[in-house]
């Protein structure tokens, strides 16, 4: 059983995701594996009310019932675009009995799209619109170890954006721009402030990415 109005929308996305073939260790890789299509099979199945009803009749004792589980498909997509597109990345990974931080630079662009990792019927997207555009204005970056460590963070001073405004007050969304807002982007470390360039920001180890939405 699909819960949605139209089951043969349920696997479709905004834009077509199967062209991005996107590069190793890159956000747009990241999204793209956790948005993918899944087959749910053998002990993954998908425990189905409508089979077993089909399968069992009109029995009421559900202690008599023999619950059928079906093969699936499974995807997590986006179905409501945030004003605000926090990215949280996983900055772990097991190591034996004990966890090991991951160091390697993951690419991360300065406008990102998300309409292929979008429903086709995204709720606050324009109909027909195909491009789901975010700038960038953050990054958080932690350096040291998962026993220690210090956090800095990147942030761009930029003008008022009023579309981001009626955005989060009235969830309304209107065109606007579809470059980077522009601004000037600072390090912050403690009390020390200092400019960088935004090529400076695009080579840190980001480990929260923050985006405020254009489109």
């Amino acid at each position: 059983e699909v819960s949605t109005d139209d089951p043969e929308m349920a696997f479709c996305t905004l834009a077509n995701r199967e062209e991005l073939n996107p590069e190793e260790d890159s956000v747009h890789h990241c999204l793209y594996q956790f948005t993918r299509n899944e087959t749910l099979t053998e002990t993954n199945k998908l425990l189905c009310d409508v089979c077993t009803q089909r399968h069992c009749g009109l029995k009421n004792n559900i202690s008599e019932k023999k619950c059928v589980y079906t093969n699936a498909k499974k995807q997590m997509l986006i179905s409501l675009a945030p004003p605000i597109l926090t990215l949280h990345l996983k900055r772990f990974q097991q190591a034996g009995f004990n966890l090991q931080k991951v160091n390697r630079h993951i690419k991360f662009p300065e406008v990102i799209d998300l309409a292929p990792f979008c429903t086709a019927k995204c709720k606050n997207v324009a109909e027909g619109n195909t491009k789901v555009l975010y700038s960038l204005y953050g990054v958080v970056e932690h350096s040291g170890t998962m026993k220690s460590g210090h956090y800095t963070a990147y942030v761009k001073m930029r003008a008022m954006n009023n579309h981001l405004s009626d955005l989060v007050l009235r969830g309304q969304s209107q065109a606007s721009e579809t470059e980077p807002v522009k601004g000037q982007w600072f390090h912050i470390s403690d009390t020390h402030v200092q400019p960088v360039s935004v090529s400076k920001v695009l080579s840190s180890q980001a480990y929260l990415l923050f985006y405020e939405r254009l489109l």
